[in-house]
């Protein structure tokens, strides 16, 4: 007989408050856990990170505080926490990643990169449980141990293993020691997350055989991560309450209202409105609960889902965003006698929601605490990078909060203005996560870069949706426009008894003004707790807009670019048109719809002098877009290694620039013809870039 999702979290929520062990398969079934993470956790723990981050900072807004030598290599302090044996000569050293003495459980492992060995000690013994290689420890460690599971690497990517980061718990008795062999010249990027329980906590350690002994609870959770949408269950025996209110331009409407002891198992919500995009920043939700002056929840509609602005879709485990615009809200969120749900329109236009909250029972107990969500914004920032020593990197504030709580996620909804048109120039994120709680005083997770937070590396453009992490929107080129990541705190969550204070770097490779950096910190609290939250006005919740033109600016990643208007280069305008926006070159994108398959347009350029080029032509992705061959000068010619380049995207309109490997040429003309695969799909072509090596 099937049991509901609500049912078995229920179970594992009781097994824990009565002393059961933690066991592999126990933090495996947390995975999918929401309930647990709305009661302050018993035995108690405290999440610590050791990372490969700059140890020159070592006083907080001091010398070296944003010092960036994290992982590259040839670090003038290495990035570890002791050097058991130095490298020479060709010679690998020893060094030591991490020790912690006393009950525990690694819960997340993440890398962009790393050579050399891995040797993980638990409990004291001379053998260690993994002696292999250090990418695959840090991005799939439950492969070695697959024999006799039935279970395949396949069946764990997208579940235990996301992006770069690995979720596959390692539970410990008496002491954890991870050691790394290798040559601190080389990369060695690494995080390590491992729960420290308080003394006494019943811990049973991992073993080779418990990937096979928890074989079926793997498979039941990578189900219910992977296919969030269509296997989880909600039990609630109680009907929805439909949703339903119409806001005037500056008004208020409520939404729900719920009495008794309980808790919203579920949110969907739904907005309406002719310029939907402000609707979803304009319109503030608010989450009310017993009887409180403020919400504990209070975030623009759309930034609450994690993933404005916009419609962005995306499914993760507790939130989900779908195409027609509905968004679901899985975090339970309990009420010890009512739970009000109300929104304020700050915007010009009226505005239409609706949807339904579904309440569930849910016994109120010591250890019970309201879900809250924070929102904040800061609006023409300068973002600056290391170059700039007197207007550096700053520290944004994304929750100081007094009081006993867990933190459970974060969102970051960014515009980027820069106009630098590749990855090296435009990013903004090399900026650390620094988190301090109770009495820390350096913190004790402490990252190295904000991507490596949101678990992906190397400002990946891409979009991306995993379980607890992912990026619905990246408008770029590169990482331009608008941005916006999600991470979850699921299996990771942070306690905190005394307070937190979470900070992360405004840190970018170059001086960038006007930018925007909107997010949002998930958190569940006792009562109690208070925090830095303002309300919100009107100017925060205004959608900060790109300037209506700009032009690719030659610089990092683009240096000694030449940039051409593709329309400027364009033979035969027939079957073409122009698109107006922010995200194109001078304003304008060509749009080219060919009425045929085979049909061509034809670039034409000029080259100074002989020598070897690259080329980028920078191009829209959108649903709708198309695909083309290109040859230049009759030769084939393949943009990013592929002869055929493909347009179409279903995460929205973007800006993505192709490129292609160095190609010898002659000085003069030299054309370059599209050709396209398929009639009455638009390819979108904005501006060509040509660089001499």
């Amino acid at each position: 007989m099937r049991r509901c999702t609500l049912a078995l979290m229920m179970l594992a929520s009781c097994l824990a408050a009565a002393g059961a062990p933690i066991t592999t398969t126990s933090l495996i079934e947390e995975m999918a856990d929401l309930v647990r993470l709305t009661r302050f956790p018993e035995p108690t723990y405290k999440t610590i990170q050791f990372s490969s981050s700059d140890r020159q900072s070592t006083t907080p807004g001091g010398t070296g505080w944003f010092a960036n030598s994290d992982g590259f290599g040839g670090e003038p302090t290495p990035n570890f926490e002791a050097v058991l044996a130095p490298a020479r000569d060709k010679t690998p050293g020893e060094y030591l990643m991490c020790d912690v003495k006393g009950p525990g459980a690694i819960v997340r492992l993440w890398t962009a990169d790393i050579s050399g060995t891995i040797q993980l000690f638990l409990d004291g013994a001379a053998r260690p449980v993994y002696d292999g290689p250090a990418g695959e420890f840090f991005l799939h460690p439950y492969d070695a141990f697959l024999e006799g599971s039935g279970l395949t690497r396949k069946g764990l990517d997208g579940s235990l293993y996301q992006r770069n980061a690995s979720y596959a718990p390692i539970p410990f008795a008496e002491r954890c020691r991870i050691v790394w062999k290798g040559d601190p010249k080389e990369i060695h990027f690494y995080a390590i997350q491992v729960r420290s329980y308080v003394e006494g906590a019943s811990v049973v350690s991992f073993s080779s055989g418990d990937v096979a002994a928890s074989a079926a609870a793997i498979r039941r959770v990578a189900a219910l991560l992977t296919e969030t949408d269509t296997r989880w269950e909600y039990c609630s025996k109680e009907a929805p309450l439909e949703i339903s209110a119409q806001i005037a331009s500056h008004g208020a409407a409520e939404g729900a209202r719920l009495q008794g002891s309980g808790a919203l198992e579920r949110l969907i919500l739904k907005v309406t409105a002719p310029n939907l995009e402000n609707a979803l920043r304009q319109t503030v939700l608010h989450i009310q609960c017993d009887g409180f002056p403020w919400g504990q929840v209070q975030a623009p509609i759309g930034d609450f889902f994690g993933a404005g602005p916009g419609i962005n879709p995306y499914t993760s485990l507790p939130f989900s965003v779908s195409a027609d615009g509905s968004m679901i809200c899985r975090y339970v969120m309990p009420y010890k006698t009512s739970l009000r749900i109300y929104f304020e329109n700050h915007g010009d236009q009226a505005v239409s929601i609706t949807g339904s909250a579904l309440p569930m029972p849910y016994a109120w107990d010591d250890a019970s605490m309201h879900f809250r969500a924070r929102w904040r914004v800061n609006h023409g920032l300068i973002a600056n990078g290391e170059e700039q020593p007197e207007m550096g990197p700053q520290d944004l504030a994304f929750l100081m909060a007094r009081g006993r709580g867990v933190y459970v996620g974060t969102a970051v909804m960014l515009l980027n203005p820069n106009e630098v048109p590749t990855p090296w120039g435009n990013w903004w994120g090399e900026g650390d996560e620094k988190i301090f709680v109770d009495g820390d005083v350096r913190p004790s997770i402490f990252g190295t870069g904000s991507e490596d937070y949101f678990n992906y590396a190397w400002s990946s453009n891409d979009i991306f949706a995993f379980p607890f992490c992912g990026q619905p929107r990246n408008d770029g080129p590169a990482n331009r426009g608008f941005v916006s990541n999600y991470r979850w705190h699921i299996l990771d969550p942070l306690p905190f008894s005394q307070g937190l204070a979470f900070y992360m770097e405004l840190f970018s490779h170059e001086r960038t003004a006007g930018f925007s950096y909107a997010r949002i910190s998930y958190h569940y609290g006792r009562e109690g707790l208070i925090d830095d939250h303002v309300a919100l006005t009107d100017e925060d919740v205004r959608l900060p807009r790109l300037p209506d033109t700009w032009e690719p600016a030659a610089r990092f990643g683009a240096e000694h670019c030449a940039f051409q208007a593709c329309e400027s280069l364009l033979q035969d305008s027939s079957s073409t048109s122009f698109e107006k926006g922010p995200l194109w070159q001078g304003g304008q994108l060509l749009v080219w719809k060919p009425a045929a398959p085979n049909e061509e347009k034809q670039l034409d350029f000029e080259i100074a002098q002989d020598g070897e080029y690259d080329f980028s032509l920078v191009c829209m992705l959108c649903p709708d877009g198309g695909s083309f061959r290109a040859r230049i000068d009759e030769a084939p010619l393949a943009f990013d290694g592929k002869e055929l380049s493909s347009l179409s995207s279903p995460h929205g309109t973007m800006s993505r620039m192709l490129g292609t490997h160095a190609l010898p040429l002659k000085a003069g003309r030299h054309v370059i013809r599209l050709i396209a695969s398929e009639a009455g799909k638009r390819i979108g072509l904005d501006f060509f870039a040509t660089r001499k090596h």
